[in-house]
């Protein structure tokens, strides 16, 4: 068995260290907030578990027995040493950045216009953002504490996932594209005829979508491909076709006129999540998914 279970009660051992210290257990009892009967029976207690007399009265204070020296020493001293560790933990993790990782797409459609208030919101954090390579990427980055991303599978056993939206996904094209105008009172079907710009990351999306709207998948024409769900984008903000698009991508863009949705979303099996290492920054990651659910 651990020497550790030999330990003696630790309030007991707080009692005693606070009174030894302050040479009084009436100064002991306004430090620990308790009453002066309550530190009184803490120290008994002690003695008691060790069959040792630790303090003796001397006048109104109190005289430390050659035990009660020799553990006042070591508990002293072993209370100094935690307290210091607990400092220094909670002021590395107080100093020292919240590194989240998001594909390039999400950090400019999504994360960086609401990057001012949420490093309003929570300045504490210290959030600094890196990007992953691709848009697909499922896997936290070595070097960062938490990756914002859409998951569609299971993740390791070690990793923690924090919930924000269901992922919903639609066709979008510029008002000023060449079909715009038919488009816009037409049916799904009509994106049949309609050459179709894809992000080779993720090719499945317009099967998706297709399969959604009872169509038929393998009559989709597709036209363009990109590397990233960002260059897809700025393709269809520039007229040059129709994309498939995730809405929390896409959301500021129709507000604002730059692009239509004429057939809405349709919910996906993917999630957009927080995905962090468990036991790790587990306070901040929780403080930041909160606000993250609550900016959507």
């Amino acid at each position: 068995m651990s020497d550790y279970f030999n330990l003696p009660p630790l309030n007991a051992l707080k009692a005693f260290e606070a009174s030894a210290r302050l040479e009084s257990i009436t100064l002991a009892a306004k430090e620990l907030h308790v009453t002066h009967g309550a530190v009184s029976r803490q120290v008994k207690q002690l003695e008691e578990h060790l069959g040792a007399a630790l303090l003796s009265r001397q006048g109104r204070g109190i005289k430390l027995t050659d035990a009660g020296t020799r553990l006042y020493e070591n508990s002293h001293s072993a209370f100094r040493q935690i307290s210091a560790s607990c400092q220094d933990i909670r002021q590395q993790t107080q100093q020292s950045p919240f590194v989240l990782a998001c594909s390039g797409s999400l950090l400019a459609r999504w994360l960086i216009p609401r990057l001012e208030r949420l490093q309003h919101d929570l300045p504490n954090l210290r959030l600094q953002v890196i990007t992953n390579t691709g848009d697909d990427n499922t896997l936290q980055q070595s070097d960062a504490d938490a990756s914002l991303v859409f998951l569609d599978q299971p993740c390791a056993d070690n990793m923690q996932v924090y919930p924000l939206d269901t992922e919903r996904i639609g066709p979008v094209l510029s008002p000023h594209y060449q079909h715009a105008a038919t488009l816009l009172n037409a049916s799904a079907a009509a994106l049949l005829k309609e050459p179709l710009l894809f992000t080779r990351s993720r090719q499945q999306a317009w099967p998706q979508w297709a399969q959604a709207q009872q169509l038929a998948s393998n009559e989709l024409h597709y036209a363009q491909g990109f590397e990233h769900l960002y260059y897809l984008l700025e393709a269809a903000v520039a007229g040059l076709g129709v994309a498939i698009a995730p809405e929390h991508l896409v959301r500021s863009d129709i507000m604002s006129g730059r692009l239509i949705a004429p057939w809405g979303f349709v919910e996906t099996s993917a999630k957009l999540v927080l995905l962090t290492r468990k036991n790790q920054h587990q306070q901040r990651a929780q403080q930041l998914a909160q606000w993250l659910i609550n900016s959507l």
